[in-house]
């Protein structure tokens, strides 16, 4: 059951009106409606960490590093894989509690992760995702940018997301990136893939609307938000913060997918180059360390492991 036959705009009507009854969040993620993510399924839960590690040249691996997922979503599995991994420690950042607490689920993919040769922990007599997490050190936090802000200095090696960043309040989004920035060792970095389209109709509808209108409470708790800032936005976000840069894939339309004259008047100062950037890859590393990286890499430069999938 979902959602996607429907046109964008009644996507928008619907979701506004089912965010309003009476359910909690488990309830539609039972209906697959406002689910974050699809990190139930053993492949993708490996496949989704390990290739954007792997983009990162492994940052800290060999002396027990710790790792950071912004946006789990729906499932609390990167732990058991950062674990697995070697991984010392590791965070789970989110805007809100809506990973699954059943662990059969996380038994299942403990034993898929085993059978490939990563060293996840034991689940047997784990009965709780509290008792997964502390097996694994993991941290869960579930207040996005105040949890962000509990994470101690230059105390995290990878930091990770997947199409997760274009959700991002657009009033939290330069604070969350100077706290990324915060927390990332001199040595470490960050494998972003993020998604530009609208997540109605992988168009551009949701630049029709006003600032006023879009982050209203009414339209930003209802399931559908993005922040709406574009490609050269979101760059110079990451240069401000203290981030150089390493663009790998990036995803384009032919032209813009949405005519001009439709963009509210915020929009119009993007350029038609701007606005045909659908989505990207990019590796972030703190201001400094990106040349000798690439000095120690230049045999085998980060920029040629893109492959990252972009699965939502």
């Amino acid at each position: 059951m979902g959602l996607g036959v429907l046109p964008w705009w009644l996507k928008i009507l619907a979701k506004i009106i089912l965010s309003r009854l009476p359910f909690g969040y488990s309830f539609w993620q039972r209906l697959s409606l406002f689910r974050h993510g699809a990190m139930d399924d053993p492949d993708y839960v490996f496949r989704n960490f390990d290739q954007h590690y792997e983009a990162a040249g492994k940052p800290g691996s060999g002396e027990g590093f710790a790792a950071l997922e912004l946006g789990p979503g729906d499932s609390l599995a990167s732990a058991l894989v950062i674990n697995g991994m070697g991984g010392a420690a590791c965070w789970l950042v989110d805007a809100g509690d809506f990973a699954r607490k059943d662990m059969e689920i996380y038994k299942t993919i403990a034993t898929s992760l085993q059978s490939r040769g990563v060293s996840a922990p034991d689940l047997k007599g784990i009965t709780s995702t509290e008792g997964m997490l502390s097996l694994c050190e993991a941290h869960y936090l579930t207040n996005g940018l105040e949890g962000l802000r509990t994470i101690p200095d230059s105390s995290v090696d990878f930091i990770w997301s997947q199409a997760v960043l274009e959700h991002v309040r657009k009033h939290e989004f330069s604070d969350t990136m100077k706290e990324l920035r915060r927390i990332l060792k001199p040595t470490g970095a960050c494998s972003h893939r993020i998604d530009l389209r609208d997540h109605l109709s992988a168009n551009l509808n949701n630049l029709r609307f006003s600032n006023r209108v879009w982050e209203s409470a009414f339209f930003t708790e209802s399931g559908f938000y993005t922040n709406r800032l574009g490609y050269e936005d979101i760059l110079a976000e990451f240069n401000s913060a203290g981030f150089e840069i390493d663009v790998g894939h990036v995803d384009r339309w032919e032209k813009p997918p949405l005519p001009r004259w439709k963009l509210s008047r915020e929009f119009l100062y993007r350029t038609d180059i701007d606005l045909t950037v659908s989505g990207f890859n990019v590796i972030l590393r703190p201001i400094g360390t990106m040349g000798a990286m690439e000095d120690m890499n230049a045999s085998d430069s980060v920029s040629d492991h893109w492959g990252i999938d972009d699965r939502l």
